[in-house]
């Protein structure tokens, strides 16, 4: 399923039927606050499923909107649950993955309550950075930044103005270059000084889990 840039896949409060399997392009998750403003609640990368969390929801809790030209693969929420019941492997590995996300989450929501400005950002191209690297299978000091200021300050708790002011401040130091949309993270070490961002150590050993023990 194609999408096109702008091109919502699915709307908040609409009945949850499938999740989606983000093959290519960026997608944001995102909630609207009571005043009109939109809350983004995370950059979807390839290999993210999308629309998980409104599986136990009557209606969707949030709009999935392409930031970028994106392909998603559409599952409904019963084929979905027979992998459960065939798999349990599939159900220990999403369980694992259900839990780094709410790790994350705590991360993003103790950064946005508080962390200033200059963290917030810096914290977001490092996690970027890391997932984008994971996608490659190596360390990743370069890439694309398809998302507006606006979408930054959506996600970050900002404005468009500060976070351009933020921006400027990381090249203006040395520890960023822009070119457009094209970002380079110039000193990680001390981007992970200014954003204090805690290190999470994924478990190794995971033998522990049922499913990984059946199927081993």
């Amino acid at each position: 399923m194609r999408l096109a840039r702008h091109a919502i896949l699915r709307r908040e409060g609409e009945s949850p039927r499938y999740i989606y399997l983000l093959l290519d392009g960026w997608v944001a998750s995102s909630v609207l606050l009571p005043g009109g403003d939109r809350q983004i609640t995370k950059f979807h990368l390839p290999g993210d499923l999308l629309g998980t969390p409104s599986m136990c929801l009557e209606r969707t809790a949030d709009t999935l909107t392409a930031l970028t030209p994106a392909s998603v693969s559409r599952v409904p929420l019963a084929a979905f649950g027979d992998l459960f019941q065939r798999s349990p492997h599939f159900a220990a590995a999403m369980l694992l993955s259900i839990q780094r996300e709410r790790v994350a989450l705590m991360d993003r929501l103790a950064a946005v309550g508080r962390t200033p400005a200059l963290a917030r950002v810096a914290a977001l191209l490092l996690d970027l950075a890391e997932r984008l690297g994971a996608l490659g299978g190596g360390e990743v000091s370069e890439f694309e930044l398809p998302v507006t200021q606006e979408q930054i300050g959506d996600h970050l708790g900002l404005t468009a103005v500060h976070v351009n002011r933020i921006f400027r401040q990381l090249v203006e130091t040395g520890l960023v270059a822009r070119h457009r949309q094209r970002v380079t993270l110039l000193d990680r070490a001390q981007l992970k000084s200014v954003s204090g961002r805690q290190e999470r150590v994924p478990a190794q050993d995971v033998s522990w889990l049922v499913g990984a023990r059946a199927e081993a």
